[in-house]
């Protein structure tokens, strides 16, 4: 199912900016960076409960937020884009 991860983690300490590298370099693992702070994510529902396990490990409740949009696998009619960086299809192999 499609996931769509965003967070805004409070970067004006220096402990605020290593969880915000942390939050970062976890969903990319799971996803594809979309905007600075939202990640699509191809995940199925184990995978979810895990990452979603990580990242509320690495944020500060008290100053950050994350939320995860669970847009199931019939994704692509809820999805639209304009603008810089073209869609792609997040089932698509990666090629690195």
């Amino acid at each position: 199912m499609l996931v769509l991860i965003t967070y805004d983690v409070n970067t004006e300490t220096a402990a605020g900016r290593k969880r915000l590298r942390y939050v970062s370099k976890t969903c990319v693992n799971y996803g594809q960076r979309v905007q600075n702070s939202v990640f699509e994510c191809n995940l199925d529902a184990a995978t979810l409960r895990v990452v979603k396990d990580k990242l509320v490990k690495i944020i500060d409740a008290e100053l950050d937020s994350l939320r995860f949009y669970e847009l199931g696998n019939n994704y692509k009619s809820k999805v639209e884009h304009y603008g810089a960086k073209p869609s792609f299809d997040v089932t698509d192999p990666l090629i690195v």
